[in-house]
């Protein structure tokens, strides 16, 4: 990373920043999807505002989080513990190839989330709005996840009665479509987003079902070269990862999946080839289990030791690696061997990392549980204007463009979608709890309405408008560049700054999420074993 790129502040570039930061291929196709997004800001502020009500506004929220990384991350160990690690494998495989794809088209293309104002933004996480929108991650996991489990109840051979089957079907039909609607009700996505992430979501599960089983036959039947190639192309993976042009996190949610999937693929090869490996299961590396000879009391006391063992992994070697990585870090830069990445810092630049970093973390830290559940009883939160770097720059670019428009005297049809009049208090106040929608209203509007109403700004009415074409030629250039640079501060006043990211926590994360992919596959049945809690 060059010193001078470093020095770019967020806020002080011009509105060419995605000109400037992306090579020309990805700005083009940037600039070509650019307008479908502002063009779906209406319909979607629309249908926020024609559903809103304080009931749904709890339901979408909290149903949300059953489509994040955090709730699959800790879900997903049980399946391994409890006997069936095809399901578990299948399962991580398909969410970690969802992340990582989605998170690479994320920072490909570095398309924004709609506008907010006019829309509201409800969720209870405050790092998924920092992500840029296309395609919605959220779609892309739950559609994986239900598109998987639809064919597995649907197969041939599956054991479950076609009563409970159908059940479940319609359970996790019900599952998707509250996660895909959830993200546009709350303001989060649009329907490009959601529409291409579900699909991104159901070719991914189609090609675990019909693929996996081969793949994982492939792995198990080798020596060690599968597992070595496997952990080739999964470092290819990341160290190919688009750079962003603003400070996303998608490359750190990224390399977590990629992580967890060297642990497990590692941990059930090995496991398999152990004396506590049931022998009589059909798929290799199955953890013993039979609820009838544990009992209920020792299942649940499995589950809690082995949950109870990942967060203590995370927060030993964290710490651990954070303050010893950062010599290695050094001494491999001086050799000109570094894989410098944008916005993590390298570390010739730091003495040491801070102990308390607030990364977003995947799994959270047991000090950031009391917050859990501080926001479980909140139910949600509502917030109204940018909340990143891709949000600041791109209102900053739409009013550009408005006020451009405005002093040409011309109204066309992308200026007018989303040029909404930002509300007086358009600061944050994201911990906010509010009882009933924001913009809720008496009387439902038509979308001519709506349009009319979004189009009706200061800007689009102001006496500029009307000056001849040589005053606009000679004092445009002036007057937007005034406007652009009072716009820049009162922007990026409001939204929360980013912090410094350094280069040790990638290895950082390759070794903690390796870790709980081993425990989840090896590591804690084996630890049942010895503790009593095995059949």
């Amino acid at each position: 990373m060059s010193s001078q790129t470093e020095k770019i502040d967020a806020g002080t570039a011009g509105l060419d920043h995605y000109k400037s930061r992306l090579p020309t291929w990805r700005y083009i196709v940037r600039e070509k999807l650019l307008p479908i997004t502002r063009a779906e800001t209406p319909y979607v502020a629309l249908l926020q505002e024609r559903m809103r009500t304080p009931m749904l506004d709890t339901y979408f929220a909290m149903t949300a989080n059953l489509g994040t990384h955090t709730c699959f991350m800790v879900g997903l160990p049980i399946l391994f513990w409890c006997g069936n690690p095809f399901l578990g494998r299948s399962m991580t495989t398909s969410l970690a190839a969802g992340v990582y794809l989605s998170g690479f088209v994320k920072d490909l293309l570095c398309l924004p989330r709609p506008l907010s104002p006019p829309l509201t933004r409800i969720t209870m996480s405050g790092s998924a709005a920092l992500e840029y929108g296309f395609p919605s991650s959220h779609s892309t996991n739950a559609m994986s996840v239900t598109v998987f489990s639809v064919l597995m109840l649907r197969d041939p051979s599956t054991t479950i009665s076609r009563e409970w089957s159908m059940y479940l079907q319609i359970l996790a039909y019900i599952y998707a479509f509250s996660i895909v609607l959830g993200r546009l009700y709350c303001g989060m996505h649009g329907f490009l987003d959601v529409v291409c992430g579900s699909l991104l979501g159901a070719a991914i599960a189609y090609g675990q079902f019909y693929f996996g089983p081969a793949k994982d036959d492939w792995m198990f039947s080798s020596t060690g070269q599968a597992l070595l190639i496997i952990t080739l192309v999964i470092f290819v993976a990341i160290r190919i990862h688009p750079e962003p042009a603003d400070n996303c996190p998608c490359f750190d949610d990224s390399v977590a999946f990629c992580a967890v999937i060297l642990g497990i693929d590692a941990g059930g090869w090995h496991y398999a080839r152990t004396q506590f490996a049931d022998p009589s299961a059909w798929y290799p590396g199955t953890v013993p289990f039979s609820i009838s000879e544990l009992g209920w009391p020792k299942v649940f006391a499995r589950i809690a030791l082995g949950v109870v063992v990942v967060i203590v992994w995370r927060a030993v070697m964290k710490p651990l690696l954070l303050r010893g990585l950062p010599p290695v870090f050094r001494l491999v830069e001086s050799l000109g061997m570094d894989l410098p990445r944008r916005y993590f810092k390298p570390a010739s630049q730091y003495s040491t990392v801070p102990d308390q970093l607030d990364d977003n973390d995947v799994i959270p830290s047991a000090r950031d549980f009391p917050q859990l559940l501080t926001n479980l009883r909140r139910r949600r939160a509502l917030s109204v204007g940018p909340q990143s770097e891709a949000d600041a720059y791109e209102a900053l670019a739409y009013r550009q463009k408005r006020r451009r428009d405005s002093l040409l005297g011309v109204t066309s049809p992308d200026t007018i979608t989303g040029a909404t009049k930002e509300p007086e208090n358009d600061k944050h106040y994201f911990d906010r709890d509010s009882s009933e929608p924001s913009n809720s209203r008496k009387r439902s509007l038509s979308l001519e309405e709506f349009r009319a109403q979004m189009g009706a700004s200061v800007d689009m009415l102001s006496p500029e408008a009307t000056v001849s074409s040589r005053q606009v030629k000679d004092g445009t250039n002036a007057k937007l560049n005034t406007d652009d640079e009072k716009d820049k501060s009162e922007l990026f006043a409001t939204i929360h700054k980013s912090r410094v990211r350094y280069d040790v926590e990638v290895i950082t994360k390759l070794v903690v999420y390796a870790g709980i992919g081993w425990l989840a596959a090896e590591g804690n049945p084996i630890l049942f074993h010895y503790v009593g809690l095995s059949v």
